[in-house]
């Protein structure tokens, strides 16, 4: 009962947050242009000021560690999965496969992973060796492909030089990259930063996750466009829904199941990491998918409805897939 409860405790914000961005949005208290500004502010301010402050003070080194390599490779075989299979599936092109990758294998570390793992584990320095992994290796990739699939349009008619030179100067172009790299050279110098400075970047950065959620809760509103059915907005084709539906389905199986998986056969087996550290690779590799594959989408105009439903339905069932670790591998004492 006091794991089932701790479970609960750390996911109570979640739902919480989200269901007031939904009731939110069916007031109309925030107007018709909330869920686009809200996403912009996250992913321009409020983000990149969490991620700078992380890096900068985290310590480059803490990748060294088997217990992060089998946490990795769970990532990168469920994410490059959900990548093809969004592809060879269902016809995705590459931005909407870098979602469904990101979907299938970016874990809700930050604001679900820390109280997890202090209930269950004990602490949570596990959880911050993977923020940096995710910030540093995983998130470049996603929006690099994120950005040479939506800017395909101009790259195919300028040839390959534009899409080099896109992906070239996108980390100055994007500041999550940007402000990832920033903390990286303040780390990596040993640099204090001033009072000032932090405690600004403390406050902005604290309005990242529960704004994500209330626009995450925004989403979820459905709104008939004019004359015609709701939600459904884009040219009918045989199957478009249940083909939604099913992407859902595979995204949040390679999340919540293959992924937990894939790490407890490479930290078990193969890397024979100690019960303690493999509980923690195994219960971070369960954790649904974090919101930040929302925002991602929205802010590079991609349809959002699968990918707002895969963090949704991977939230709800990595309860169970939560709970299933803790019991099986036994919680830290």
């Amino acid at each position: 009962m006091t794991g089932m409860h701790a479970l609960l405790s750390a996911f109570a914000p979640i739902w919480m947050l989200t269901a007031l961005g939904y009731a939110v949005g069916r007031s109309g208290l925030l107007g018709e242009q909330a869920e686009a500004v809200l996403g912009r502010f996250v992913f321009h301010l409020a983000m990149p000021a969490a991620l700078f402050l992380m890096v900068s003070r985290a310590r480059l080194d803490a990748f060294a560690n088997p217990s992060l390599v089998a946490f990795a490779a769970g990532t990168a075989l469920a994410c490059g999965l959900g990548f093809v299979a969004a592809g060879r599936l269902f016809g995705r092109g590459t931005a909407d496969r870098a979602i469904g990758g990101m979907a299938s294998g970016y874990v809700n570390a930050a604001n679900l992973g820390i109280p997890v793992a202090v209930q269950v584990l004990g602490d949570a320095s596990f959880v911050a060796q993977i923020l940096l992994f995710q910030v540093l290796l995983v998130t470049p990739v996603i929006l690099t492909l994120l950005d040479t699939g939506t800017g395909a349009g101009a790259g195919r008619g300028a040839g390959r030089a534009v899409v080099l030179r896109r992906t070239l100067t996108m980390p100055v172009r994007n500041p999550v990259i940007m402000a990832s790299l920033l903390g990286v050279v303040v780390s990596a110098l040993g640099l204090r930063l001033p009072h000032a400075l932090a405690h600004s970047c403390d406050v902005l950065g604290a309005a990242a996750v529960p704004t994500a959620l209330v626009t995450l809760g925004l989403s979820l509103n459905v709104r008939p466009a004019a004359g015609g059915p709701a939600e459904e907005t884009e040219p009918a084709e045989p199957g478009t829904v249940g083909t939604k539906r099913a992407e859902v389905v595979v995204n949040v199986a390679l999340k919540t199941l293959l992924q937990p998986l894939i790490a407890l056969v490479v930290g078990g087996p193969l890397l024979g990491l100690p019960d303690h550290q493999l509980l923690a690779v195994v219960l971070c590799s369960a954790l649904p998918t974090a919101q930040n594959a929302y925002i991602y989408a929205q802010q590079h105009g991609l349809d959002t409805r699968v990918v707002r439903n895969s963090v949704v339905a991977s939230t709800v069932v990595s309860m169970a897939t939560l709970s299933l670790a803790t019991w099986a591998l036994g919680s830290a004492p």
